[in-house]
Formats: structure tokens, sequence, C-alpha cells
């Protein structure tokens, strides 16, 4: 993959979003260094840019695992202790006269180190009018809540809209508030007030559909109800955008096992983690991870009982 390096700029501050999750958020400091990563897929190009970062507290992250384990296992991979800090990278997918977005970042009010996306956009030459697809990995606030931007208008207004059926109808039932602990159910009314906004322009898919020509999805459930992963085929072989199946090249990779408090079915978590990092070694599929180190491609493969990422 090859990076373009984009020029440092000014930024309007962010709020913190509403709710007790944004108290035990550490802020990252300067984040990853803005760029814009590149690779084929066939008779296509997936193209992937920063929408920031975020640091979370290693108790918070892994609430029911030692935090010295956990805080060693970082260490020891030449990474701070002193908290998990993960980038935020969106995937675009530019073929023929397609040009689709995968998730759609943080948006204004979520984390001040977040909310990057539509700066890095206009380095990397796309025209959010021209997006005509946008697919959904999941409906957390780092993928859902930049598809408003500073006015609430949809920031990609031209698209067609795709998300899992079952992950749109949990959001949307009136169980979801109880579902969720209490810091993190302003992520229910986070969805509740954006799905109903794309949902006219909106087509709800199962696992295993073909989303737009070329895309499959892939059940990953467990981090939340209807979280998918997607297969992007052409060129000698997929890409797998995994979202939040895994989420950090150590900690994920190295101990898939460890039940996370960022899953909401966390035994689930752990069995789709599982499996999902043995087919990706085993296939040697190349990979983009939303919240791996930017630009998040490369490859899984097997170490110690584990597995490591190695970046392309």
């Amino acid at each position: 993959m090859r990076h373009i390096k984009s020029a440092p700029r000014g930024r309007i501050d962010r709020r913190t979003f509403v709710g007790g999750l944004g108290a035990a958020l550490t802020l990252a400091g300067a984040g990853p260094a803005r760029s814009i990563g590149r690779l084929a897929a066939g008779d296509g190009e997936l193209i992937v840019v920063s929408d920031g970062s975020m640091t979370l507290p290693v108790d918070f992250a892994f609430p029911d695992v030692p935090a010295d384990e956990v805080r060693g296992l970082l260490e020891a991979a030449g990474q701070s202790g002193d908290g998990i800090t993960n980038a935020c990278n969106v995937t675009l997918l530019r073929r023929g006269d397609r040009l689709a977005i995968f998730d759609v970042g943080a948006g204004p009010n979520f984390l001040p180190t977040t909310g990057e996306l539509l700066d890095n956009l206009a380095e990397a030459g796309v025209d959010p009018a021209e997006v005509t697809d946008v697919i959904f990995t999941h409906a957390h606030p780092d993928h859902l809540w930049g598809l408003t931007d500073d006015f609430d208008d949809l920031v990609f207004p031209e698209a067609r809209y795709h998300m899992a059926r079952a992950e749109r109808d949990f959001w949307m039932s009136p169980e979801a508030m109880d579902a969720l602990p209490e810091e993190r159910q302003s992520f229910v009314v986070g969805a509740q007030n954006r799905i109903p906004r794309f949902e006219e322009q909106a087509s709800f898919f199962e696992p295993g559909d073909e989303v737009i020509p070329g895309v499959e999805a892939i059940d990953t459930a467990g981090h939340t109800p209807g979280h998918v992963s997607f297969a992007v085929h052409g060129g000698d072989g997929p890409v797998i955008v995994v979202g939040d199946a895994v989420t950090n090249v150590v900690l994920s990779l190295e101990r898939p096992d460890w039940p996370s408090g960022a899953d909401q079915d966390v035994e689930k978590g752990v069995k789709t983690r599982t499996a999902l990092l043995d087919r990706l070694a085993g296939d040697k599929a190349r990979v983009i991870g939303f919240h791996f180190p930017h630009p998040g491609a490369g490859l899984i493969e097997r170490k110690n009982g584990g597995y490591r990422f190695v970046p392309a």
C-alpha cells in the first residue's frame, strides 16, 4: 500500500458525546499521521482515509482481564500500557461508475480526536457527492455518527445506504436502550436519531448477500447483534474489511480469547473473533481493520498459538 501525506491543518474542537462513556475515554494526542492509503482490488481501488483516533483506558476496554496482563502485552509490543490507542480508518471502494464507502466515521459530535473524515476525503480527492453507496459494518458512533455534518445535513446525499437488517432492527427496537449499560445508552439515542435519516434511501441485507457487485457481507455478529464484515472480491483474492470484529492488532490477535468490554455479546464476540482470525490466516486474505494502525491494511498470520498482523 502506498501513502500520500496530507498537509497539516487547523480544526474546530469537537464536543465530547453525551453519556458516561465520555469520562472513560482518554483523548489521544496528535493521533496518527494524516495519510491516505491505496490498495488495488482487481479492476477497482480501495482507498483508506483516517477519521482520527481514540484511546481507551485498559480497565474500560478489558474489564474482566487483569490490567497488569493487558499492560504487559502492550508494553511487550512496544506500546504504552497507559491506554489502548486505536486508529479509525474509513475504507472506500472505487470501481467502474460506483464509489462505495464502508462506514462514515464519527462526525463532529463524538470525540475531539475523531471527525477527521471530511478533510481527509478532500485530501484524497473524493467529493462526498460522488459517493454512490454507503455500506455499514455496524451502528456504533465512530462508524455511524458521521452520517451528518455540522449543519445536520447528510454528508453523502446522493448515496444508497446499506445496513444489515439485524443491525437496523436492534438499534431501532424499543428494547435497545435496556440492552446496553448506562454509559453506552447514548449510542442508542444517536442511532435512533440517524438511521431514520437514510431509511428512504436504504437497502437492508442479510449475511451472505452481495451488497453491491463484488462485495459480500460476512456474518461477524457479537460486537453488535448485526455486525458484518465485507469481502471485496477481485484480483488475486478478496480483501476483507473487518470493521470491529477485530479491534486491536496486539490484544485482539495475541489473545482473541480475552473478553472485550466493547462487545455487546462477549461470548459470541470471542467465538466470532477467533473464527475470523483462523479464516483470515488460513486463506492468507488481505485485510483492512477499522482500528488497525493507519492505513490498516495487511495480512493475518499465526504466531505462538495466537496471531499477528503484518502491514501491507
